[in-house]
């Protein structure tokens, strides 16, 4: 099957949402060649396309818009305009999804009848719409027809909504969302593998494409848990096979506990049992969990298999999906057992996180705001200034925050991928904030509320070493409050906390690697902690 590429821009939409004019100026800011479809057929039947219609049919007529279509997209950084209805049969669907990005010019039927009485959105031999409005009643007819094709106006990437814009303002709309799509948010390069990560709004339903792009292909074995995959499961099994992917599923129950060896058992016998080959592809679909146990079943199972990371909870998106950590959990500490295991790809759909618990929602803020702590005191300044937008998730600004966030950890990631230098700094908050999960059983605790409260024992320590002065400590503890996030716990064991983080991953020589800050935006680690200090910040953050 065929790569999809992005080097067209393909417009759908009803007669008179503007195709045609549109694609003649986007066509020219971009320095593209634009077709119209409609005006192609006329020159290939040699005759109008009511005159097709009437002597013809409609069916002659839609023969030669699927011959037209399919020459148009077999080219490239062309802007095509299609015919209203040319989205109604699946095979035009399917080509136009492979040859580029899909943007739906919307309108209102009140709109559309007005353009088109006035002939300004019809294609450039201006008869285009006569066919459909052999009506009595136009406006009724335009209700019908538009109505009967929405469900087809949904395969579009994009949705632009022309009524109160300009031409100016519609073309410019189109080039901005055809540079969004083509590029990700940011890129890893390690020493083992090269990746995108995409994040944006309605990303969800390019899965497939994209992984064909990365050069997937096969069966796609989907993990997720029971509510993740109760969202949205069954609309990305069935975007996967239109995309040419067999798929198979495997749902888990939620919860830090199903993170173990037990669990990725289960899962290599679902795998065998279906003759998965190493050439197939596990998709985690699903919060950090999810993407740690999937990818660590993706790293073993025959030796390795494609893992393409679908994180549907925030701190999925900025941080436990990129960077290639997977892991299960052993009952006396989490994540020992586990590889560095980059994925194909990581495709993060902003919309998805209005479906998360707000529990869910919360805990993931501690990774942002973390990200903002050790590496960029800009960053930070943004995430205090925007806090009551981002608990509404303003789309404009969730997008941002998340984008720069995960960013941060990609560049991170792509200079230190195994964690033998500066990865370890993303580590704040982690050492006393994994202590807690483990001493909670891994119920307890959220990961994000662990590591908030981890954050606070960190940064105490950091104040009581002279590093930092109080005034940060207070905007650290300020920012996390306002996002919803806990600073302090209560009837928690402490020596249960100790004994987890004695055998932390950042024990090196028996001696743990503290992450702490010297300043907003620089963090350091060190070695040389005082016993009674840690004990001292333990005393502070669980009382």
């Amino acid at each position: 099957m065929a790569e999809t590429t992005y080097n067209n821009i393909i417009l759908i939409g009803f007669s008179g949402s503007g195709k045609s004019v549109v694609a003649q100026t986007v066509a020219r800011r971009l320095g593209w060649q634009a077709i119209d479809t409609d005006d192609e057929i006329v020159k290939l039947a040699g005759k109008p396309i009511p005159d097709i219609f009437v002597q013809q049919g409609e069916e002659r007529f839609r023969e030669m818009e699927n011959q037209v279509l399919q020459q148009a997209c077999a080219g490239s950084k062309t802007v095509i305009a299609t015919g209203g209805g040319a989205i109604l049969n699946a095979g035009n669907r399917e080509m136009m999804s492979r040859s580029g990005v899909v943007i739906c010019l919307e309108a209102k039927p009140q709109t559309i009848h007005r353009r088109l009485l006035q002939n300004t959105g019809g294609s450039s031999n201006g008869t285009q719409v006569r066919p459909l409005l052999m009506s009595p009643d136009p406006m009724q007819r335009i209700e019908q027809l538009k109505s009967s094709r929405q469900p087809y106006y949904a395969m579009a990437d994009w949705t632009v909504h022309t009524d109160e814009l300009s031409l100016e303002q519609v073309s410019e709309e189109v080039v901005r969302v055809w540079r969004y799509s083509t590029q990700p948010a940011c890129q890893v390069t390690t020493a083992t593998q090269q990746y995108p990560v995409f994040m944006g709004r309605s990303w969800l339903k390019r899965l497939g494409r994209e992984m064909r792009r990365s050069g997937l292909s096969g069966s796609a074995y989907i993990i997720s848990d029971e509510m993740v995959f109760h969202l949205y499961g069954q609309r990305l099994s069935q975007m996967l096979e239109d995309s040419g992917f067999k798929t198979g599923s495997y749902v888990v129950p939620p919860g830090e506990t199903t993170k173990s060896l037990y669990t990725a058992t289960a899962i290599y016998e679902f795998l065998a049992e279906r003759h998965a080959e190493r050439g197939d592809t596990v998709v985690a679909l699903g919060g950090g969990m999810v993407g740690d146990l999937a990818g660590f079943v993706a790293a073993t199972y025959l030796r390795g298999m494609p893992l393409v990371q679908v994180p549907t909870s925030l701190v999925a998106m900025v941080d436990a999906s990129i960077g290639g950590k997977v892991a299960v959990n052993h009952p006396k500490a989490k994540n020992i057992i586990g590889a560095f295991y980059q994925p194909r790809l990581v495709l993060a759909d902003i919309d998805v996180l209005s479906s998360l618990p707000h529990r869910e929602l919360v805990s993931g803020w501690a990774e942002v705001v973390k990200h903002g702590l050790i590496l960029d005191a800009e960053y930070f300044r943004f995430l205090e200034q925007n806090v009551e937008r981002l608990l509404r998730l303003e789309p404009e600004t969730t997008t941002d925050a998340v984008a720069r966030s995960a960013a941060i950890k990609a560049q991170i990631v792509s200079e230190d991928e195994k964690e033998q230098g500066q990865r370890t700094l993303l580590n704040y908050g982690h050492t006393v904030g994994h202590g807690l999960e483990a001493a909670g059983g891994y119920e307890r605790f959220l990961h994000g509320e662990a590591v908030a409260i981890g954050m606070m024992a960190a940064a105490f320590i950091s104040q009581r070493l002279g590093m930092i002065p109080a005034e940060l400590v207070e905007r650290q503890s300020r920012l996390l409050e306002k996002l919803g996030l806990p600073t302090h716990c209560t009837d928690v064991d402490k020596q249960a906390v100790l004994t987890a983080m004695e055998l932390d991953k950042k024990v090196q020589r028996k001696a743990t690697r503290w992450v702490l800050l010297e300043g907003l935006g620089r963090a350091v680690v060190r070695r040389d902690v005082p016993h009674n200090l840690v004990l001292a910040a333990l005393d502070e953050v669980i009382q």
